[in-house]
């Protein structure tokens, strides 16, 4: 199993507007540290240390490396609410062909500077052939 932590500045402010956004599930709290979970998988929210120069925010690196993937039954209403909440409209949803038929597939970035990607479950199926 694999999860992603997320550096935010307010661990707690990032916890509610996930959970309210992209209808994220809390897990726990501990105070600065969260893990929450959207459709089953897990992700963790950590505040920013000004101890420890390795764990900013985007906003504070100037720029992020990572793109959190998520797959939903309706990707272009996922992105909506997340839009609708305060996150910054990316690549709006497109249809690429691929070679288990097409895959539906936008983007938004989250008010924590943090990028997602939203698409079909498509690529969740097996790869036929």
């Amino acid at each position: 199993m694999i999860s992603v932590m997320l550096i935010v500045a307010d661990a707690d402010a990032a916890a509610a507007w996930y959970k309210t956004a992209l209808g994220a599930t809390e897990l726990w709290n501990l105070g600065g540290v969260a893990g929450l979970e959207i459709s089953g998988a897990a992700f963790f929210l950590h505040e920013a240390s000004p101890r420890d120069p390795a764990e900013t925010t985007p906003g504070q690196a100037g720029l992020t490396s990572i793109r959190i993937e998520v797959f939903a039954d309706d990707p272009d209403t996922f992105i909506e609410r997340a839009v609708a909440a305060g996150a910054f409209a990316g690549a709006g949803i497109e249809d690429h062909r691929v070679p288990w038929g097409t895959h539906r597939q936008g983007g938004f970035t989250d008010p924590f500077g943090h990028k997602w990607a939203v698409g079909d479950k498509s690529p969740l199926r097996p790869f036929p052939g």
